[in-house]
């Protein structure tokens, strides 16, 4: 590989890790020091500086070509994507406000591995090799492990993390059957999905945080600075989005795998260091368990894609487009990750 190369691919790596990071102890932070405890309003302000900035990316200032959907299928094919992908911002934001960003994000690691493929052998009966199984072993231990030994669990936000993962799961296997004949990429996609979210979450948002904001800005010391923190963090969402297709095309699947499962490590690290939330050894050991099975589930899966031959039975390749892709908000989700 070429030096440039490998400083571009750094260079990838290290701005999205940056913003991803960001984004996730802006949002603890505005749940947890700003007290503002409504993620309905959070995920819709995070859609509609997305559904902005996409619109200007694309149509203003032209750095991405808009990728032409019929009307039709706007509606048939990426609404429902859209649902989905909703609620999986919506939960992220949940458990974030319930329980600490590291417990947050080893259960978020979990999904890309497990929850795809046991839905994939459940619902469409997809053929995996056993290696494939045998490397999710270490992961669920891992977050077993993790699980029992949160000092600060609390069973609504673990709840909500772990139903987040099966909408990021969901959300990747719609992608394959929804939104087959276009080639995404993640800012075509926000473009197209959030405005639909905005327009899913905003009556909701309304009717059920409404009259707690108009409370909360009563209340608040500096309502307008907080504020401001509050929308700053939906424009570094938007931007997380922009990093992610940067970093898919400009490392390897191996690559995008490994600097995921460490980018989930230095997140757990700087959430440390600001909230201080308390963590045990055996509960870090569960974190570094979960997060070794990722990397090896990630390099199984590549080995296998580089064996498949002609006429067997494909086992799915390392995600490197579509909606697993797209944490809007802190998903890494796909993620494909808010």
């Amino acid at each position: 590989m070429e030096e440039g190369s490998v400083f571009r691919s750094l260079l990838a790596i290290l701005q999205w890790w940056g913003f991803n990071v960001t984004v996730i102890i802006m949002n603890k932070w505005i749940f947890q020091k700003l007290d503002f405890k409504f993620p309905l309003s959070v995920s819709c302000v995070h859609f509609i500086c997305s559904s902005i900035g996409a619109y200007i990316v694309i149509k203003v200032l032209k750095l991405k070509p808009l990728i032409l959907v019929e009307p039709e299928d706007r509606w048939r094919r990426i609404f429902p994507m859209s649902f989905v992908f909703c609620i999986n911002i919506v939960l992220g934001n949940v458990s974030l406000r319930y329980i600490p960003v590291s417990f947050m994000q080893t259960i978020k690691s979990f999904t890309p591995a497990t929850t795809v493929v046991v839905l994939q052998w459940l619902v469409w009966r997809k053929y995996f090799d056993w290696r494939i199984w045998a490397s999710l072993v270490p992961i669920v231990g891992g977050i077993l492990l993790t699980s029992v030994t949160e000092l600060s669990f609390n069973m609504f936000g673990f709840c909500a993390a772990l139903f987040g993962c099966l909408a990021t799961s969901t959300k990747t296997i719609l992608a394959e059957s929804l939104l087959h004949g276009y080639k995404f990429d993640s800012i075509n996609t926000v473009y197209y999905m959030a405005p639909f979210a905005t327009m899913i979450l905003g009556l909701p948002a309304l009717l059920l945080e409404g009259n707690g904001i108009l409370s909360w800005f009563d209340a608040h010391p500096s309502p307008w600075s907080a504020l401001i923190i509050i929308f700053s963090s939906g424009v570094l969402a938007f931007c997380l989005n922009f990093s992610i297709f940067y970093v898919i095309h400009s490392t390897t699947a191996v690559t995008f795998n490994v600097a995921g499962n460490l980018k989930v490590a230095v997140a757990v690290l700087v959430s440390w260091l600001i909230f201080r939330n308390p963590i045990s050894y055996m509960n870090a050991v569960g974190c570094g368990i979960t997060l070794v099975g990722c990397t090896f589930y990630g390099y199984v899966r590549h080995k296998l894609s580089q064996q498949q031959q002609p006429g067997t039975p494909r086992t799915p390749r390392t995600p490197r487009s579509k909606m697993e892709l797209l944490p809007l908000v802190n998903n890494d989700k796909l993620e494909g990750k808010v």
